[in-house]
């Protein structure tokens, strides 16, 4: 093949598949307004893999004065968006699953680590951590994606 965007999740490494996870990431940073409105803030992408962190607000408590488990999950599925996203090929998630293992509260930075597992054909399944700025894990999700046609940035 000679177009390195049609080629399978994980075939490329390097400094150019490296450059255009970062180029992607920027692409759909760009026009990501529901992370952005969250406090978000990107912290690394390479191929296969996407690091997001995010301040827990007084507007994302519960009624038990902890993180709204919603708010943990938003932070994974962008996670996840960044880390299968990241070869410039358009996917989506087909299904997800998280496990809630401590709360998050007031103040805490969470960070949800995003890792490509597995890719075959079209579907890939991502895991992502997250975990407090105390190294505490708070949650565990895995998401499974779909990769439809078309690419996030142009190539050249």
């Amino acid at each position: 093949m000679n177009d390195p965007a049609s080629q399978p999740a994980g075939a490329r490494v390097g400094p150019e598949a490296q450059a255009l996870a970062e180029r992607v990431a920027a692409a759909m940073w760009a026009r990501d307004i529901a992370s952005q409105a969250l406090g978000m803030r990107l912290v690394r992408v390479a191929p296969g893999h996407a690091e997001l962190s995010m301040p827990v607000r007084a507007d994302m408590l519960n009624g038990h004065a902890i993180c709204h488990g919603g708010f943990i999950f938003t932070l994974c599925d962008s996670a996840f968006a960044y880390a299968c996203n990241s070869y410039n090929l358009i996917t989506v998630a087909s299904g997800c699953s998280i496990d809630f293992l401590a709360p998050a509260r007031e103040g805490d930075v969470l960070t949800a680590v995003a890792q490509e597992m597995s890719v075959a054909g079209r579907t890939g399944v991502y895991d992502i951590e997250v975990v407090s700025a105390r190294g505490e894990r708070i949650a565990l999700f895995r998401g499974k994606s779909y990769r439809i046609k078309g690419h996030v940035v142009d190539t050249p």
